[in-house]
């Protein structure tokens, strides 16, 4: 059950990250090299491996308890 928990506190922070990636996409096409510059898109690949481990750490009572 644990790993159950984590795998989708993992798959969440990912979700969330890919919503922000993709968020900016309606804006004029002016913006985005600025947005998706080389800079910020290693930024969001980094957020990818970091981000799971910190909501993990951060939520682990709830993960170890079983959510009661």
């Amino acid at each position: 059950m644990v790993a159950a928990r984590m795998a989708a506190a993992v798959l969440v922070t990912w979700a969330a990250l890919i919503a922000l990636l993709l968020a900016p996409s309606p804006l004029p096409e002016d913006w985005r090299y600025y947005i998706y510059s080389p800079a910020s898109v290693g930024l969001w690949l980094l957020a990818m491996l970091i981000a799971p481990i910190v909501v993990c750490t951060v939520k682990w009572p709830w993960i170890k308890s079983g959510g009661r």
